[in-house]
């Protein structure tokens, strides 16, 4: 009896079109969009704080 799908520990990219479109993509490189978000700070403005807080109240989270 063969395994389910979802019980093979990684997927299996089997074929020379896998393997062929793999190699296309790591040699572009990064993704635009995901270049520009890592460019983003990592702190947060206490503005957004501030909402996470009014937010978290309004759900009625007091502690």
């Amino acid at each position: 009896m063969t395994r389910h799908i979802t019980d093979h520990s990684e997927p299996q990219a089997e074929g020379t079109r896998v393997k062929a479109y793999l190699d296309i993509d790591r040699q572009k490189g990064m993704h635009p969009a995901v270049r520009e978000l890592s460019k983003r700070p990592a702190s947060r403005s206490e503005e957004s704080s501030k909402v996470r807080e009014y937010a978290r109240i309004e759900r009625g989270q007091e502690t």
